[in-house]
């Protein structure tokens, strides 16, 4: 990954970002906000680690430009026990993570497999993909195949190539596509740049329709989504991902967009337990860090707390059923619902307009 380490401690700076370095990351370290500005500005990063405390622009300043400028880059804060409040109240306005000085490597560690693990989460857990390709091969399987939404450079037997219907509502999407799905024998649909039809209607009521769509055309053909990771919301991909493998959204989608708290609902699918024990299972040794995390799911509603015990609610319980259902999108090459990452053109670069907010 791409990491920019921010601290006006030179001694701290250069130890963290060799450790990243060692570790086969490509890292660039500054000395104060301004600086970082700049490094942002010039160069895509994906992770930025930043110190609470500098003099000219403290890490809360900065972290509020890098949400508001550069949403998709991951920011960790870096705080003495000191100021462990203070970083707290940085992952409220989303920081994805804080680490304590003196860090320990493995602590860094734990954030960075965080980080990756949330960045393959988000990205529907596959690989980018050509969406005119997927409908090329489903072509060449004999397959009848509806594309939308992209345009091959020359025709492809078998192909139909369709505008996705940005404007109207959302279910001109899915007239287009049952019209097709009913008039075809062996028919295959292609849904390339999701993302144009999220950005004119609400999330909710297209997640819902695309999840109505997948169930109806489901067992008479292969289906794949396509949308562009830079551009969506970490929430409205988790939306898109509950709709392909299930059409119930309970609104409480956001809650799930950090890892850790995903840890903590797979380990209270298991029974209700201690503090401690979900600390254990989360993987973290850090009670402030755990305790907002488990605030913020029951400030959703996934999670109670009783006697010595924390337990999932009934919205917990459905959440886990939808996350046990995204797990298993594109595990194998034959599954008949594909998510996908649409891959970016080689000329196209994601600059510092991109949209899209992350909830942590």
């Amino acid at each position: 990954m791409r990491v920019l380490v921010v601290d006006d401690d030179s001694v701290f700076r250069e130890e963290l970002a060799t450790l990243l370095s060692d570790w086969g990351h490509a890292v660039k370290a500054v000395s104060s906000g301004p600086k970082a500005i700049e490094e942002l500005e010039a160069t895509e990063l994906d992770v930025v680690f930043s110190d609470l405390r500098m003099p000219r622009m403290n890490g809360v300043e900065l972290l509020r430009i890098i949400r508001e400028r550069w949403p998709r880059t991951y920011v960790v804060v870096i705080t003495g026990y000191a100021t462990i409040e203070t970083a707290v109240e940085a992952m409220k306005l989303g920081a994805f993570d804080y680490l304590r000085k003196p860090f320990r490597s493995e602590h860094v560690e734990k954030v960075m497999d965080l980080i990756q693990e949330e960045r393959v989460f988000s990205s529907g857990g596959t690989p980018e993909r050509n969406p005119v390709r997927i409908a090329d091969r489903w072509a060449k399987e004999r397959h009848e195949v509806l594309l939308l939404g992209a345009s091959p450079k020359r025709p492809i037997p078998g192909v139909t190539v369709v505008d996705l219907p940005v404007s109207g509502t959302p279910i001109g999407l899915q007239e287009t596509v049952l019209s097709f799905v009913q008039s075809h024998e062996r028919p295959a649909v292609v849904i390339a740049g999701i993302e144009r039809m999220f950005d004119a209607h609400r999330a909710e009521e297209m997640a819902r329709v695309l999840g109505e769509l997948i169930d109806r055309v489901q067992g008479r053909g292969p289906v794949a989504v396509g949308f562009d990771p830079a551009v969506l919301p970490d929430e409205t991909v988790l939306e898109i991902r509950a709709a392909v493998s299930a059409a119930r959204v309970h609104g409480t989608l956001g809650a799930l967009a950090n890892p850790l708290r995903r840890h903590i609902l797979r380990r209270l699918d298991a029974g209700p337990t201690s503090f401690t024990e979900v600390m254990r299972a989360a993987g973290i040794d850090d009670s402030p860090k755990l305790s907002f995390h488990l605030r913020t799911l029951q400030e959703d509603g996934l999670v109670g707390h009783s006697g010595d015990n924390y337990h999932l609610s009934a919205n917990g319980k459905e959440a886990v059923r939808v996350l046990k259902e995204v797990d298993q999108i594109g595990s194998t090459e034959d599954d008949r619902v594909v998510l996908f990452p649409v891959e970016p053109p080689a000329s196209a670069s994601r600059s510092s307009g991109q949209s899209g907010a992350r909830r942590v």
